[in-house]
């Protein structure tokens, strides 16, 4: 059973020895997890107060501001659809191009380069479809209820992992070997994800910096760490070769 303790030792070690390429990784994988949401929430923000400035000024939706109101709507919908669109076809192929990175710089010392493997694979299109239906079960099971949300981001949380050595693979077995390498995991993977809080603080205080420079890389690292010793465990129980 491995201990938060021992991954996130690896994951130090594993990390300061390749140090700029995993911080460059690790700073793609922060565009690609804030910007197309933070555009398209800004957007719907600033829409948000616009038009709620022209309410209490008493011209209303339908006075001299609704024109102004109808454009930032517009704009709002137009960046949250690109948000979603670069999301699909970008963002979550750099996901597990920064997975698969992190992977070998457990036993090798790649280059940034290796984000962009999920485009050269071949197997584009699986990696697109595959990745969008995790992001869609994890989000229709939210909207259930949070709590079994968390359960199933938990459960798919192997996936693009597992896209990232195996970018052909079927997606209904790319499911099923997730969910059973966190079969009896979750909670620890859970409490793992929750250690790192603190430094998520420290983040956001240093508007970011030390998020680039050190949190980011080295939470990427101690995950590959948790896939390693799943990989491993799957291999023992025999039901991947």
């Amino acid at each position: 059973m491995w201990t938060r303790e021992q991954l996130k030792t690896n994951a130090k070690i594993n990390f300061k020895r390749n140090y700029w390429a995993c911080v460059g990784v690790g700073f793609i994988v922060t565009l690609i997890s804030s910007g197309g949401a933070a555009s398209g929430a800004r957007s719907g923000a600033e829409y948000s107060q616009e038009s709620t400035g022209g309410i209490s000024a008493g011209t209303g939706f339908f006075g001299g501001h609704s024109e102004i109101a109808m454009a930032l709507a517009a704009v709002a919908v137009v960046l949250s659809i690109f948000g979603v669109l670069f999301s699909v076809f970008v963002g979550n192929l750099l996901r597990v191009g920064a997975n698969k990175f992190f992977i070998q710089n457990r036993s090798d010392i790649p280059g940034v380069g290796v984000i962009f493997d999920g485009f050269r694979s071949g197997h584009y299109g699986n990696l697109v479809i595959t990745m969008f239906l995790k992001d869609l079960f994890t989000t229709l099971w939210t909207l259930l209820f949070i709590v079994p949300g968390i359960i199933k981001g938990l459960e798919y949380l192997m996936i693009p992992y597992i896209l990232a050595e195996n970018p052909g693979m079927d997606r209904r077995e790319a499911f099923a070997i997730s969910k059973r390498m966190m079969d009896g995991e979750k909670w620890n993977a859970f409490v793992l994800q929750l250690s790192f809080i603190g430094w998520l603080i420290v983040a956001v205080i240093t508007c970011g910096l030390v998020g680039i420079f050190y949190v980011t890389p080295y939470m990427e690292a101690t995950f590959a760490e948790l896939y390693a010793y799943n990989k491993g465990k799957a291999y023992q129980e025999g039901y991947i070769r």
